[in-house]
Parts: structure tokens; C-alpha cells; sequence
């Protein structure tokens, strides 16, 4: 289906009520984006930055890209794809260049997004013109007409809390990270076909997150990083209570959008086999991203999630939306966040028992 027509407004007098109503509508939770461009700069990147920034998420992805070149629009691509985003205005489109245009509307092609540009000028400039060839639109010089029909209505004020908020930099503990950095070694299977659901035989389940947890931990997620492979991994950890080289092993072909499964592979039957795990519906919005941003970035791998090589930047992800597995107690922490710590108890422990078998008895 194609997406609707471009609507181009007219603001020929540079009426701040056009300014103000946009940005009033911005509302990323009811599906309304206002993006106001940074100014001083013509560069594509830096618009994509800004689209990763109006949807509420650092600009910048973290890691390194083949030819130095950051999948900027790709991730914003992919989150609009996936975020129930289906409306943005643009501000200040006077001022895009033809290629900043041409990026926006491959992205309405892409998504089918609902796109308008709002132009402060009594006229639509050479740039703009020329690309808007490339796509029907229609234009508006009527205020109203734009308020009603394009701009959206205010977005809604939250009523106040009840109850003084947490601090938001307290961290969430969460046992199903305790295998995140396990010395597994699965491997991927080529084999076609869906494999069955997990069987937990070899490791007890995940517990399920509590409403409120799961809440607050994707809320986290969606906030920290832009890096859709790096915010689905770390929700597949929540779900899975799998290690990073379990989940390293999922293609963009192992996650079912309609079924909402997830598989992971383990050809060699190391720890729990090739098994399709059930998706949460707090985890979808991330499976789906980063199946879009697989499909459109410029692949060094075919990962679908984190790969063993995004192991420093995924640990850093998780510490800056401040979850982490369970910790040491108080006295034998160490001021950072022991991400092996499980690993090394049970090293510890297995290692007591060989001795005591291995230790002739006292005669």
C-alpha cells in the first residue's frame, strides 16, 4: 500500500503558531514525531541524528561499521518501522538540502510514515521542489487546515504521580543476566525448519519479569542506545536468560513476527540445543528493529543480535540503563559491576569438590 501524499505547508511569514503547534503535537507514545533539524549543518547523518533524537534516543551508535561509516539511518529507519510511529512533521524544510529530502522520503517509502514539511517561506525553494518531483504531495497555506488535519492535536500532560518516582538511575538487579558473559560455545545451524520450543534440561528457566520490571527495563532499553541489535539483545537476555554466544547465533530469518518466537541455535547440543523461545510482547518492539536494521544496514555478519565481538559496547549498554545481574555480597564488591561473578562462584565450587575427591584420605 502506498504511503499517503506529502502534505507541504505554507508558513510564508514565519508564524511562530505554526512552530509552537507542531511542537506541541510531538508525541512519540500516540505515534507523532516533530522534528526540528539542527541548524548550521547539511549533512545527512546529522538529520538522522536528529530523527534518533526526537524518538528519544542517543544519536550515536556505539561500535565500528564497515568503511567507517555509521548505519545512522538505517537504525532510524528501523525504529520507526518498529515503534507504532506513523506521523512526522518536519520543521524548518526550507532548509533541507535535495538529499536530506530525498533521505525523508525513502523513509516514508520504507515505512509508509505519514510525512510533512513545513516550509517558513513563501515559496518552496529550488531544493525542495526538485525533490518532492519524486513523490505526489499536496500544499497548504491554510493554518487550520494544517492544525486539523496535519500537525496533530496537543499531545497529553501526564497527570501528577501519586507517589514520589524512584530515582532513575537505581539499578535494576535481574537474575536472568547472571549467564549474559557464560564461556559457552554454541554454534548456528544451517538446517531449515523452526526448531521445537526450549526444554529447560541442562539450566533451570528464566524467571518471567514481573509487569512492572518488564516495563521498566524496556523503558530503559529504548532510552540508552539507537543501536537496535544492541537494545534486542539485551531484551532477549531478559526473556532467554541466555549467554551472549547463544544469542549470537540467531539470524534475521529466526525471528517469527507473527508467532513472536525467537530461535537460538546450539548444533552441538552444549548447553540447550537449537529451540524456539516464546517473545514477550514488551520484547517484540526490539526483535522487530533489529530484523529491519539487519535487513537494511551494511552487514560485516549476518547477526541478527549482539556478536561475540560487541561484548565491551553490549556490557556497556546494559551498565548505562543500569541493569545487571546479581552481585557479590557488600563486602566483597569491588566497585564495579562483576558480570562473571556466577561463573566464578560455581568455578569455585566445582573446584572445592575435585579437590576433596582427589584428597587421599588421613590415615
Amino acid at each position: 500500500m502506498p504511503p499517503p501524499p506529502v502534505a507541504v505547508v505554507i508558513d510564508p511569514g514565519d508564524d511562530a503558531s505554526h512552530t509552537h503547534t507542531a511542537l506541541a503535537a510531538h508525541h512519540p507514545p500516540s505515534g507523532r514525531i516533530t522534528l526540528h533539524p539542527g541548524p548550521g549543518t547539511t549533512s545527512e547523518t546529522g538529520l538522522a541524528h536528529d530523527l534518533l533524537a526526537a524518538l528519544g534516543k542517543p544519536p550515536l551508535l556505539p561500535g565500528r561499521f564497515p568503511a567507517g561509516g555509521q548505519p545512522a539511518w538505517e537504525a532510524a529507519t528501523a525504529w520507526f518501522t518498529a515503534l507504532p510511529v506513523n506521523r512526522l512533521t518536519v520543521l524548518r524544510a526550507h532548509r533541507l538540502t535535495a538529499r536530506r529530502t530525498m533521505r525523508l522520503l525513502q523513509l516514508r517509502a520504507l515505512t509508509g510514515i505519514h510525512l510533512t514539511l513545513v516550509c517558513h517561506r513563501p515559496h518552496l525553494p529550488a531544493a525542495l521542489h526538485q525533490a518532492l518531483q519524486t513523490a505526489d504531495y499536496c500544499v497548504t497555506a491554510d493554518f487550520q487546515a494544517a492544525r486539523r488535519h496535519y500537525y496533530g492535536t496537543p499531545a497529553p500532560v501526564p497527570p501528577p504521580a501519586d507517589e514520589p518516582a524512584r530515582p532513575a538511575n537505581r539499578w535494576l538487579t535481574l537474575p536472568a543476566l547472571d549467564r549474559l558473559v557464560s564461556y559457552d560455545s554454541p554454534t548456528p545451524c544451517t538446517a531449515p525448519g523452526t526448531p521445537p520450543p526450549i526444554a529447560f534440561r541442562h539450566r533451570p528457566p528464566p524467571a518471567p519479569l514481573t509487569g512492572q520490571t518488564a516495563q521498566k527495563a524496556a523503558q530503559r532499553l529504548a532510552a540508552v542506545t539507537a543501536h537496535p541489535r544492541l537494545a534486542a539483545a539485551l531484551a532477549a537476555a531478559l526473556f532467554t536468560g541466555a549467554s551472549l554466544q547463544q544469542l549470537a547465533t540467531a539470524r534475521p530469518g529466526d525471528y517469527d513476527d507473527a508467532a513472536a518466537t525467537l530461535a537460538l541455535h546450539d548444533r552441538a547440543r552444549y548447553t540447550d540445543g537449537c529451540a524456539s523461545h516464546q517473545v514477550p510482547p514488551w520484547a517484540r518492539v526490539f526483535l522487530k528493529a533489529a530484523v529491519c536494521f539487519a535487513r537494511l544496514a551494511p552487514r560485516q555478519d549476518q547477526h541478527l543480535l549482539a556478536g561475540p565481538h560487541d561484548r565491551t559496547n553490549l556490557l556497556r549498554v546494559a551498565e548505562s540503563a543500569r541493569l545487571r545481574p546479581p552481585q557479590p555480597p557488600a563486602d566483597q564488591r569491588t566497585g564495579r559491576i562483576q558480570w562473571d561473578w556466577r561463573e566464578r562462584k560455581e568455578a569455585q565450587h566445582y573446584d572445592a569438590m575435585l579437590t576433596r575427591h582427589q584428597t587421599p584420605p588421613s590415615r
